[in-house]
């Protein structure tokens, strides 16, 4: 579920060896649009956190890996951000880390029933199944390779515990001005859910599905 298409897997065998040099992990890769595309890069630490430096440090890293290699023709847009709090699960492992939470599933294809999508809170991650106790009713347990798209819902209960983990700034925390943060040209390591790296002052609304995590990005020229 890192990459879908063809082009995604491509992009992604491109970056992964230069987000692991800056200590990331690449959560997804996505590039929609058609007219002018949009490449979606979400990134973060082995521990789920991500900070506006590293956000801005990997699209600086992976840009000139990109223009090398030109693997979208076109002009596009390129966007680097955090997985956000109600983040996608894209790898198998991910499921584990968040027992008890509830989370949306859809299948690449039906299963026997005819069933796609799934709503309920994950029992058990083993061996890349994943068992869910369904909000209406039941159970499954569900192949994480057979999986198209799983997101985390946003409840006040996974907010806790993102903030528990350090992955969301923790309530009626003070924020820092942009002039105290500024090291070397780079923004300080304060906890983010997305960073504008050329415009901070310009937002994105992303598919509606991760619309609230409002990702970085850097436009190619």
């Amino acid at each position: 579920m890192r990459a879908l298409s063809e082009l995604e897997i491509r992009i992604l065998d491109m970056i992964e060896p230069v987000a692991a040099s800056l200590g990331l992990d690449i959560v997804r890769v996505r590039v929609t649009g058609s007219q002018t595309p949009t490449l979606q890069i979400m990134a973060e630490l082995p521990d789920g956190t991500m900070t506006v430096a590293r956000c801005a440090r990997l699209s600086r890293a992976i840009s000139p890996v990109l223009e090398a290699e030109d693997p979208i023709s076109s002009e596009y847009s390129l966007e680097v951000s955090s997985p956000g709090i109600d983040r996608p699960l894209t790898r198998v492992g991910d499921f584990a880390k968040w027992i008890g939470h509830e989370i949306r599933v859809e299948l690449s294809t039906p299963t026997i029933d005819g069933r796609k999508r799934f709503h309920g809170a994950i029992v058990s991650e083993m061996d890349g199944v994943v068992e869910l106790d369904l909000k209406d009713g039941g159970a499954a347990k569900l192949n994480v390779a057979d999986m198209s798209k799983a997101t985390m819902v946003l409840t006040d209960m996974l907010i806790q515990a993102a903030r528990a983990k350090g992955q969301a700034p923790v309530e009626g925390a003070e924020e820092e001005d942009e002039e105290d943060i500024a090291i070397e040209g780079e923004f300080a390591d304060e906890d983010f859910d997305a960073v504008e790296v050329d415009d901070l002052d310009e937002d994105f609304d992303e598919e509606s599905d991760d619309a609230d995590q409002g990702p970085a990005s850097d436009n190619k020229e």
